[in-house]
């Protein structure tokens, strides 16, 4: 049953850490999920959840850490000494450890891994540690079982057990040949079935998904969702098995891309959240609204250009209709991009750009239009006059069609060039809009009411 954390538990818990009552504090607490503990820290302050830290095992806290705001976890570790943080690190798989290793200053990370009683374990971690980030290397966990090809079935069913031991969850077992290399996997109901005496070379099965181990990771979580895979075994240049990346690590860095795609989008140009400091939130910010200053100067030169006709009392009525024409223009384009960019992040924008041209230019037509006749049908109640009302519906129209046209093939020509597409469903995409919008309307407008 999952733990209600309310306020009253919150007091409870601070009431009983003040009164140092560890048996009662175990008995509300201690069996509880790692995640409801780590949610619970999250609500006390920081000498309060330091004490629990400290209350309750290694084994329980490890997960905990996991689990922990970043910026409440990086000033626990700075609380614990080498030895206290190398205690939780040998909880930890591989992949988990070295994520909290690489948070401390280098200096102390060496430290650490020093005060770790498995050799191996520590070397798995500095190997992790190698590996740049955003690499399938970076992510895998060196925890996996395998076994060679010329085993027999009970050396096999031996060596698994003990590797087991290591593992949290086995999701599959790799087969190597002597050299460490993947050669494909082994299926248990195959391995149940077959003889005592008989070879694991007889029942593997060769076909097996695996990344490289310097992919990216978008890339390695785009091929374990396509073939819904909930583990995906890592390699070498030379196909050597070195790890394994589990669904949850991806599950985290579809979580943080997509947050980071949102946050782009709307005008963020780095990775913030609500609490952080007004300097970290400003830099994030502030480059996009100058952006949209300059965007906004720019539409007033524009206008500035066409003063004359505001001393013409029948088309200075034209200035009222920048809004729309404008809000428009930026709707229209974020729509488009935002498709777009889901589209290139599901890797599902394919095909001929001269297709996809005539397919938004056909849509834009069908939405322009429809929009076009409601502008009319409101300049015939407002008695606007026919030839005013078509002006401002042609605009509108022409200026659908460029702005679905950019929201489609910026996002498209941002990623063939190694750039985030995200970037162009923000402000980018609604101050270019804005100016080129304001224009044509403006230049159209000229055109056929004449001034």
């Amino acid at each position: 049953m999952e733990l209600e954390i309310n306020k009253n538990l919150i007091e409870q818990i601070e009431l009983l850490i003040e009164d140092q009552n560890d048996v009662a504090i175990l008995e509300l607490i201690g069996e509880e999920h790692h995640a409801d503990i780590a949610e619970i820290l999250d609500d006390l302050n920081f000498d309060e959840a330091i004490y629990i830290i400290k209350l309750l095992d290694s084994e329980k806290t490890s997960d905990i850490l996991m689990e922990l705001d970043e910026d409440l976890r990086e000033k626990i570790l700075r609380n614990l000494s080498a030895k206290e943080i190398a205690e939780e690190i040998e909880e930890l798989d591989s992949d988990d450890a070295a994520d909290i290793i690489a948070e401390l200053p280098e200096e102390r990370q060496e430290r650490v891994i020093s005060q770790i009683e498995d050799e191996e374990h520590a070397a798995d971690i500095k190997e992790l540690l190698t590996y740049e980030d955003n690499s399938a290397g970076s992510l895998m966990a060196k925890e996996l079982v395998k076994v060679n090809e010329n085993w027999t079935i009970p050396r096999c069913v031996k060596e698994m057990r003990i590797q087991a031991e290591e593992v949290t969850r086995v999701h599959s077992i790799y087969v190597i040949n002597d050299q460490d290399q993947l050669i494909g996997r082994l299926s248990l109901k195959d391995l149940l079935i077959t003889p005592a005496k008989g070879n694991i070379s007889k029942i593997v099965r060769p076909k097996v998904d695996s990344v490289n181990v310097n992919d990216d990771v978008e890339d390695v979580a785009k091929v374990m969702q396509k073939y819904d895979l909930e583990a995906i075994p890592v390699v070498d240049d030379k196909m050597v098995l070195l790890g394994r990346i589990t669904i949850d690590d991806i599950v985290d860095v579809i979580r943080d891309e997509a947050e980071r795609d949102y946050q782009m989008a709307a005008g963020i140009s780095q990775d913030v959240e609500a609490d952080d400091s007004i300097w970290e939130l400003t830099k994030a910010r502030l480059p996009w609204l100058v952006l949209g200053l300059f965007g906004g100067l720019g539409s007033v030169f524009i206008m500035e250009s066409y003063e004359s006709i505001m001393a013409n009392p029948a088309l200075g009525k034209l200035f009222f209709f920048t809004p729309l024409i404008a809000a428009m223009a930026g709707n229209v384009g974020v729509q488009s991009s935002a498709i777009i960019v889901q589209g290139l992040a599901n890797d599902v924008v394919k095909g001929s750009l001269f297709n996809r041209l005539i397919k938004e230019v056909g849509l834009s037509l069908i939405n322009g239009l429809v929009l076009g006749i409601l502008v009319i049908l409101f300049g015939i109640i407002t008695e606007m006059g026919i030839m005013f009302s078509l002006t401002i519906a042609i605009s509108m129209l022409c200026v659908i069609i460029v702005a679905a046209l950019i929201g489609t093939f910026v996002p498209i020509i941002l990623d063939k060039k190694g750039i985030d597409p995200a970037i162009a469903t923000g402000p980018f995409i609604t101050t270019s809009n804005d100016i080129f919008g304001i224009f044509l309307f403006f230049f159209i407008a000229k055109l056929m009411l004449g001034f």
